[in-house]
């Protein structure tokens, strides 16, 4: 009998992950696609787990395929497809690709995909999936939230940090530990958690995207797509570093404005970039008062 040690496993040429629960750890937020009662309102069936949790489901299959490196120059590149809920049970799979590469997929107990993606080790991935889809870009619409974001818009010199005590705080929520969470000797530093990594690197998204100062005031947002790129990687917790971040595109669909950005974080002291993403949001039209009464 296989037991969830023995997880991940290769079943018919495929890496198989835990079946694992994650929990809606932002249910308290109010206001929020977390929250029940918002997200009811806009049509979902309850609070939405973070993409930026399902994230972590990754790392085990990673470094099972592509070995420890992973975490100095790999890559998981997503795109979030269908809402899961609270403890709502998912596993992870990892098909190998000629080059350094990987397709990976996230489903629920219905076989229904929660997340497309890719994976690689080495020197970036330009195919990597959000790309793909940020190059399939049709040219936006009528864009009323995000009317003042500008495309090109940057930042530099960001401050960013993750203190320990963040990581010892989420780790309850981890669906995957790793000793190096909490044990500086493999890394020189304890490892950033990857859901950490992205709200690290979010500091650069109120000076790049004022979408609150815009006409309409309040609105829910949720992930649409994030790629995780370690180009002298890892991130650890107690160090400094710095952010840049610019806006790669804005666009629409019927129910939704959204607005892509790159941010790089950098080490200050030796000028090395260490990670990267490449981030979508969506902004929920029913959710704003610029489009009150036209979107169901």
């Amino acid at each position: 009998m296989v037991s969830e040690r023995d997880f991940p496993c290769w079943r018919n040429g495929v890496l198989t992950g835990a079946w694992r629960r994650p929990g809606n750890n932002s249910a308290h937020e109010e206001g929020t696609i977390h929250d029940d009662a918002t997200a009811q309102a806009l049509g979902f069936r309850g609070g939405t787990i973070a993409g930026s949790i399902h994230m972590e489901q990754f790392p085990p299959l990673m470094t099972r395929h592509f070995g420890e490196g992973w975490h100095r120059s790999g890559s998981l590149s997503l795109w979030f497809r269908t809402p899961s809920y609270d403890t709502e049970p998912v596993r992870a799979f990892l098909s190998p690709l000629p080059g350094g590469r990987a397709t990976v997929w996230l489903e629920n107990t219905g076989g229904t995909r929660v997340l497309d993606g890719s994976a690689s080790i080495g020197a970036p991935d330009g195919d990597a999936m959000v790309s793909q889809k940020l190059r399939d870009l049709r040219p936006p619409g009528d864009i009323r939230m995000l009317r003042h974001v500008q495309v090109g818009r940057s930042v530099r010199d960001v401050p960013t940090r993750v203190a320990q005590r963040d990581i010892d705080v989420r780790l309850p929520i981890l669906t995957e530990q790793d000793p190096a969470f909490e044990d500086p000797s493999r890394w020189g530093g304890t490892l950033v958690p990857l859901s950490a990594v992205i709200h690290a690197l979010r500091v650069v998204e109120p000076p790049l995207a004022p979408v609150q100062g815009a006409e309409g005031g309040e609105f829910v947002g949720l992930f649409g797509a994030i790629t995780l790129q370690f180009l002298n990687g890892p991130m650890v917790a107690e160090r400094d570093y710095r952010v840049r971040g610019r806006v790669v595109a804005v666009a629409d669909t019927p129910k939704t404005e959204m607005f892509w950005y790159e941010a790089i974080a950098s080490d200050p002291v030796t000028g090395q970039d260490i990670v990267s993403t490449l981030h979508m949001s969506r902004l929920m039209k029913a959710s704003s008062r610029v489009w009150a009464g036209e979107v169901a």
